[in-house]
């Protein structure tokens, strides 16, 4: 079933929106790695609900609970489990929609496909589902921070049109986090929060991409052919709620270049093969080639508007629906750490898939 993800550094994900709780399971994270809450719930307050203006107004402590796996603040090599209570209930918000579906929601499709789904707050397609993947991504970040020198950070470049200036070299964390809207390009993020306060008045939302980057990864991570690294990390991205695009190094915008333009000239530096350029992302053949990895993902306004549309019922009878409930205007300050996590569980795999391979 679709609830796990990964090979050696495995996780599935549990819960719905409106149950007791949500959380995860990891398997195969490796003994000895110091691990208290105190490490989860930084990444998880980036991610939960009501922080700021420009998200959803759900009010959520989204506390987070280690209940199996380690002993004294070390990490045993068993499954570790991590739990979250939902406190913030209102399934009243979404009566309507126990026998409407709401448009370019996942009510249609469940329904068809289980004949059975959790109307109230959407469920195992709700975005708090991400509360299990991003407590997983911060055990995983720690892991590759403390093993592997690899740091891992993600950033709002653009809500519709409005596009910032970022180096994924250079940026730090700080300069991410130093406003609500999570771009580091400090001019253009005021510009960004007008916009999203702007649509939320007027009962709407809007989209945008977040950037990616892991840097300080040795070469040799990813496993061609089918496991290549910028396979599996498209798979992470776009298993995320509201991801409907996915590219990495020059993207999309390669297509523009020729073949000269776009290779990335390597040379000798100090015993270590560096590129003058970065277009392939840090990934070649599949395989990480000692540079930055950088990628975009693109994310969709948020389905939900306040206002009416057109729709059918469970009987197939068309109907309209006007959005209620709270909701992200923009999901994308919320969905960094989700980037983030998301990442970490990749390269955390790969890298324990690299040494079991390669290193005996």
């Amino acid at each position: 079933m679709g609830n796990s993800f990964g090979e050696l550094f495995r996780i599935t994900t549990w819960g719905e929106s409106h149950g007791a709780g949500v959380g995860v399971v990891i398997d195969g994270c490796p003994p000895r790695l110091a691990l208290t809450e105190k490490d989860i719930q930084p990444d998880l307050d980036r991610r939960r609900p009501g922080q700021s203006r420009i998200t959803t107004q759900r009010k959520e402590a989204d506390r987070v609970q280690i209940v199996s796996g380690t002993f004294k603040g070390k990490t045993l090599g068993t499954p570790i489990s991590m739990l979250v209570a939902n406190a913030d209930q209102r399934p009243e918000a979404y009566t309507e929609m126990e026998t409407k579906y709401r448009p370019s929601h996942a009510d249609y499709t469940y329904d068809a496909k289980f004949g059975i789904r959790a109307w109230p707050g959407r469920g195992r397609t709700s975005a708090r589902e991400t509360i299990g993947r991003v407590a997983a991504g911060a055990v995983a970040k720690k892991l590759l921070k403390q093993r592997y020198g690899v740091e891992v950070l993600a950033y709002v470049k653009q809500v519709k049109k409005i596009i910032a200036d970022v180096n994924p070299d250079k940026v730090r964390l700080r300069d991410v986090e130093a406003n609500i809207v999570r771009c580091p390009d400090s001019a253009v993020a005021d510009k960004m929060i007008r916009l999203i306060e702007r649509t939320r008045k007027a009962g709407d939302t809007v989209g945008g991409l977040i950037e990616g980057v892991a840097r300080g990864l040795p070469v040799g991570w990813g496993d061609p052919v089918f496991d290549r690294l910028e396979a599996d990390l498209a798979k992470a991205m776009l298993s995320l709620p509201a991801s409907k695009g996915f590219e990495v190094g020059s993207g999309f915008g390669g297509i523009t270049m020729t073949g000269r333009e776009h290779n990335d000239p390597m040379q000798s530096r100090r015993g270590k093969v560096r590129t003058t350029k970065n277009d392939s992302g840090g990934v070649q053949g599949g395989i990480s080639n000692g540079e930055t990895v950088h990628f975009r993902v693109a994310f969709k306004p948020v389905a939900t508007v306040m206002h009416k549309q057109d729709t059918v019922d469970a009987q197939l009878k068309n109907t309209t629906l006007k959005g209620r409930g709270r909701h992200d205007p923009c999901v994308l300050p919320r969905a960094v750490p989700m980037i983030e996590a998301m990442t970490a569980l990749v390269l955390a795999d790969h890298a324990l898939r690299h040494r079991a391979q390669n290193e005996w």
